[in-house]
């Protein structure tokens, strides 16, 4: 599939703001594709994404996954093909992806990355209970 034929209905990945998501086409509105979010493949960072990695005199935000089936406005050169036939379980890709940022962010000691982590903690009882 190029960037401009997307057809209401099919999957696809999309990255939106500082997230990926596996979604589904739900229709062409010129520049930009209306995607329904049904998993997640790479949690949003958090932080200040201007100042990334800087924790002294910047506004450190927490930042949410989309929720199932939200809808997002996708720039179209942000959708590409999603290869299998089937999108991941929600719940599960959440969880899997929040994992694979914390492991990220665990790799070095810092004061961004202990912030970091703190915020994916609270996330995780928000998300999970």
């Amino acid at each position: 599939m190029e960037l401009d034929d997307a057809k209401a209905g099919e999957l696809v990945k999309a990255h939106y703001k500082s997230g990926t998501y596996i979604g589904e086409v739900v229709e062409d509105r010129g520049d930009k594709y209306l995607v329904k979010v049904l998993a997640v493949a790479k949690h949003p960072l958090q932080g200040d994404l201007h100042n990334y990695g800087q924790t002294e005199n910047v506004f450190f935000h927490q930042r949410k996954a989309l929720s199932y089936q939200e809808k997002m406005n996708v720039s179209k050169p942000a959708v590409h093909p999603y290869q299998e036939t089937q999108a991941p379980d929600y719940k599960e890709s959440l969880r899997e992806s929040l994992e694979s940022l914390k492991q990220k962010l665990e790799k070095e000691e810092s004061s961004f990355n202990e912030k970091a982590k703190q915020n994916i903690s609270d996330l995780e009882k928000q998300y999970f209970g």
